[in-house]
């Protein structure tokens, strides 16, 4: 194998953490990080501390090796150079322009490799590239900052859009805010400007607005969202018929016609889900609108828009395995740069389980991103104590064809039954809760149970 002696031991111990790592420091590479900085930074400059060496100490607090960029720092403040208020004179101005460079960086880096290790899951709808589109509000951050103490609200340090491309199980693209408070919309014209054609744009109501969906039309992108109830413009045509089942219910569909304030039409299709169990807002209907053609069945569209669920799950993963909102930082871009880092480490994240289920076809074990991101931040610091940070370049001057041959062969020596997900069962429904007490005794409420049953 090309990787050093230095390597061995925890190639046999733990060959997903050096594959993490590895896939990491492949991704963001600090030659090609910096050079991103240089072409996407405004106003920004390098002086003494590199964009790469503080992309370098995020990742490790967002991997949850380290707690803090505080703590990142004082684990070796001489190979970083500078002060930590250089640090943190750094990390706060971040653009978001820079931020967002670095996901997508990553997103085109990394989808090759999962190409190319065949770890694609089944195409959604063959011959488009579907992308799903959500948002994510930061949690509330500590009151550090002056401006905050005097403040008994939950200060919200921004809110980003994030585009997710299932069938690679990557994060494509993010579009961030400042404002904690600013409308989602305000992100459609970055999307529109991103989009392609043989796209389909899958969103919820919220993105539901005349100016997308003409806009998304216009450039010959395709659609499926869910109609938003303020959406007057649209004329329906025809009688509503059945067009079976999906997952969640019946399917019907119908003909209309969506109109802008400027008079120009759109034909599209409504398709709508009576809901076999009402959704939690009680709702027993769904009404999904789509510019796809007819080819493409009205219980095929209702199955796309459940997909969303994917975004939401890829969400979840990422607040279990890692530090995506980093109570600390309070500056929003600093805030948001700490997000964009863990997406662009949940994409690390899922190439190294398409190497694991590219070298394993035959298990049956779905891999836990959860179990991954823990075992890289339990082996990583005696991993970087005993092999020397310099050593772990060769996987960023790797060719893709050289870096796809190793991650096959570490994913190889890779016991899948250790990471292995666990799906929990149906919710019970929580039970009527008593009031008027501030505290209980657990072991009085056990006792008396224990009485009960004798």
């Amino acid at each position: 194998m090309i990787l050093s002696a230095l390597f061995e031991k925890f190639v046999q111990q733990s060959p997903i953490s050096v594959m993490a790592r590895g896939t990491l420091e492949h991704a963001l590479a600090a030659e090609d990080i910096d050079q991103l900085f240089a072409n996407a930074a405004d106003r920004q400059y390098t002086r003494t501390l590199l964009f790469s060496t503080l992309v370098d100490l995020m990742s490790s607090v967002v991997c949850r090796i380290r707690p803090s960029i505080h703590a990142a720092y004082q684990a070796d403040p001489s190979v970083i150079g500078v002060s930590i208020r250089a640090v943190y004179d750094k990390l706060n101005p971040v653009e978001l322009g820079t931020t967002e460079a670095v996901v997508a960086h990553t997103a085109a880096k990394l989808g090759p490799v999962i190409r190319r290790l065949r770890g694609r899951r089944p195409k959604l709808l063959p011959g488009y590239q579907v992308r799903i589109l959500d948002g994510n509000h930061l949690a509330a951050s500590d009151r550090r900052l002056g401006v905050l103490r005097g403040h008994a609200a939950g200060p919200l340090p921004g809110h980003a859009l994030v585009v997710f491309d299932p069938d690679l199980g990557l994060i494509t693209r993010m579009i961030g805010f400042e404002d904690g408070h600013a409308q989602e919309r305000l992100g459609i014209p970055a999307v529109l400007s991103q989009s392609h054609a043989r796209e389909v744009w899958v969103a919820d109501r919220n993105f539901c607005t005349t100016g997308f969906l003409f806009g998304l039309d216009a450039r010959r992108s395709r659609f499926v969202i869910r109609q938003h109830g303020s959406l007057s413009s649209v004329e329906l045509l025809g009688k509503i018929r059945p067009d079976g089942r999906c997952s969640s219910g019946r399917v019907w569909k119908q003909k209309a016609v969506l109109s802008d304030a400027s008079g120009s039409r759109m034909t599209l299709r409504r398709v709508t889900v009576t809901l076999d169990v009402p959704s939690r807002g009680g709702e027993t209907e769904v009404h999904i609108l789509t510019n796809l053609s007819d080819a493409v069945s009205a219980s095929k569209v209702a199955e796309m828009y459940r997909s969303r669920w994917r975004i939401e799950t890829a969400f979840a993963e990422m607040e279990k395995s890692l530090s995506g909102e980093i109570r600390s930082l309070g500056q929003p871009r600093a805030a948001l740069f700490g997000f964009g880092l863990a997406l662009a480490a949940a994409n690390v994240l899922a190439a190294v389980q398409a190497a694991v289920a590219a070298a394993h076809p035959k298990s049956e074990t779905e891999i836990s991103g959860y179990y991954l991101a823990d075992e890289l931040a339990g082996t990583s610091r005696g991993m970087m104590i005993a092999i020397d940070p310099a050593s772990w370049s060769v996987f960023g001057g790797m060719c893709e064809d050289e870096f796809v041959r190793v991650l096959r062969t570490l994913a190889k020596g890779v016991k899948v039954s250790r990471y292995r997900k666990h799906r929990r069962g149906p919710k019970k429904p929580q039970p009527p809760r008593t009031k008027g007490k501030p505290h209980l005794s657990t072991a009085r409420l056990l006792a008396a149970r224990k009485k009960c049953e004798k």
